[in-house]
């Protein structure tokens, strides 16, 4: 008699690098997927380690988490079909001076040109290939519903979608920034609740404005396989999804001043998303406190693309009793 699958709970960036790392491995998973636009999509598939690192000014362990992140994608990328692009990044205007100095202190290489500065250390994704492709991935364990309910058995766990029963080894939460799945024991309930929902809007323009991902003050313009994508918010406490006019204009504007053009009119596709974000910025990966054979693949931030397969190498690595890395330390749902 086979074994009961694992069930991941949520089809976003996260849960779909976590079911293929563990389909490698050889385990059997069933995906529970909501039908919804989920903040992954919403996203410019940023794979920026040094980017990233320099703008928010994180601490050279969070530098380190991202590289190492950012380390898996190529091998990643070939095993799932991605493209990943290897481009530069370029920042300009606002405290160039300040933004070369972090770079080089958190260990990235860059390169300073007139009043811009610019990295080779990050990638970039088009979230929709990828999406298409860890989907195309795990085709076969993806069902469409939305779990109600889970409840601790002898055997596992038995998880309810709609009116189907699912028998469960084991669960991983990634429900992005959703509300805690009802059943879910008080300790793991007080860490899904706790995850800050952060909108995020960007705008989809069919134009090749850009080669390259180019930020600044209030903006970036990245290449995407359809144009260009104009982002991005980072708006806290923000759950609504119904894109904003007046963060249009803020982004559209700044996005000019950033590439240093005279504004023209475009044809923006706006949208919004919610990323889900804990004290630390840092997701929540492994297993979860209160809970035997529940596991959390949750709030990346905005770095989801970024960490996907970091963090479905750490819940695989806990689903199957391995001593933490390092990097599962620093990411264990249980330091809070």
């Amino acid at each position: 008699m086979s074994c009961p699958p694992i069930v991941i709970v949520g089809a976003g960036v996260l849960g779909l690098c976590t079911a293929l790392e563990l389909n490698r491995r050889g385990r059997a998973v069933v995906v529970v997927d909501p039908g919804e636009v989920n903040a992954s999509l919403v996203a410019a598939g940023m794979i920026a380690p040094a980017m990233e690192s320099a703008i928010d000014d994180v601490s050279p362990d969070h530098a380190r988490l991202f590289r190492a992140g950012r380390d898996l994608w190529p091998a990643f990328a070939a095993a799932a079909g991605i493209a990943l692009a290897h481009r530069p990044a370029e920042w300009r205007g606002g405290d160039v001076d300040g933004m070369e100095a972090r770079l080089h202190a958190l260990g990235f290489d860059a390169r300073r040109e007139d009043d811009c500065v610019t990295t080779d250390e990050d990638y970039q994704v088009d979230p929709t290939q990828a999406l298409a492709a860890l989907r195309q991935a795990v085709a076969e364990a993806v069902i469409r519903g939305r779990v109600t309910g889970i409840v601790r058995a002898d055997h596992g766990w038995r998880v309810s979608v709609g009116d189907t029963v699912l028998d469960a080894e084991a669960v991983v939460l990634a429900t992005g920034a959703g509300e805690a799945v009802a059943g879910l024991p008080k300790a793991a309930r007080v860490l899904v609740d706790a995850i800050q929902p952060i909108r995020g809007q960007i705008g989809v323009v069919a134009r090749d404005l850009v080669a390259h991902v180019v930020r600044g003050p209030g903006a970036y313009v990245a290449p995407m396989a359809s144009g260009v994508v104009i982002g991005a918010t980072m708006e806290p406490g923000r759950r609504d999804t119904a894109p904003d006019s007046e963060t249009s204009e803020r982004l559209t504007q700044a996005a000019w001043r950033v590439l240093d053009r005279i504004p023209e009119p475009l044809d923006i596709d706006w949208r919004a998303g919610v990323r889900g974000a804990t004290a630390d910025g840092l997701p929540l990966a492994g297993a979860a406190p209160g809970g035997q054979g529940l596991f959390m693949a949750l709030a990346p931030r905005r770095n989801g693309w970024l960490l996907g397969p970091l963090v479905g190498a750490v819940v695989a690595d806990a689903i199957e009793g391995r001593a933490a890395s390092m990097d599962a330390r620093a990411l264990d749902p249980g330091r809070f």
